[in-house]
C-alpha cells in the first residue's frame, strides 16, 4: 500500500482573484490571508468590496483598521500609511461611481490605470511633500493639489 500526500501547493491560492469576494474578506478579517498575496491590486479589491457593503466613510474606516491590523499581525507594524490608504479608498470610490462593473475583475479591466498608473493618479491630488511628510503615515492629510470629489 502506498501513501501519497496531497499536493498542497496546488490547493493554495496564488493570486487574490482565486478567492470569491466573501472568501477574500473572511480570510483578510480573520488574518488568514497570505501576506504575499496582499498586493496593491488586493488593497484596491479590499476597498472595492467594502465600498459595495458600506458607505464611503465606513469603508474607509474598515479598510484603514483592517490594513493596520494586517500590518501589525503579519509585519512589524511600520508599513501602514493612513493618508495613502484613505486616498486609495477615495480613488476607488470615485471610479466606482462611474463604473458599470459588477465584479472587481471587470472594474480593473474598465480602469486599468488603477493598477498601471496609481502613483500618477495620486500625484494629481498630492504633492510629494505631503505624501512624504511623516505625519501622513499616522494621520490623514487632505490633498494639497486637487480635492477628492
Amino acid at each position: 500500500m502506498s501513501c501519497t500526500r496531497p499536493n498542497l501547493e496546488m490547493q493554495r491560492p496564488h493570486h487574490h482573484s482565486q478567492y470569491t469576494d466573501k472568501e477574500f474578506i473572511h480570510a483578510f478579517e480573520s488574518r488568514g490571508f497570505p501576506p504575499n498575496l496582499f498586493t496593491h491590486e488586493a488593497h484596491l479589491r479590499l476597498a472595492w468590496i467594502y465600498l459595495i457593503q458600506y458607505d464611503e466613510s465606513l469603508a474607509i474606516d474598515k479598510t484603514c483598521q483592517g490594513i493596520q491590523n494586517f500590518d501589525q499581525f503579519h509585519g512589524d507594524g511600520t508599513k501602514y500609511h493612513v493618508t495613502l490608504t484613505v486616498a486609495s479608498v477615495k480613488v476607488v470610490h470615485h471610479f466606482r461611481q462611474k463604473s458599470t462593473a459588477t465584479t472587481f475583475e471587470e472594474f480593473i479591466i474598465e480602469y486599468p490605470r488603477l493598477i498601471t498608473s496609481f502613483k500618477e493618479l495620486l500625484s494629481l491630488h498630492y504633492g510629494k511633500e505631503v505624501i512624504s511628510d511623516p505625519k501622513a503615515k499616522t494621520i490623514y492629510l487632505e490633498p494639497d493639489l486637487l480635492p477628492f470629489t
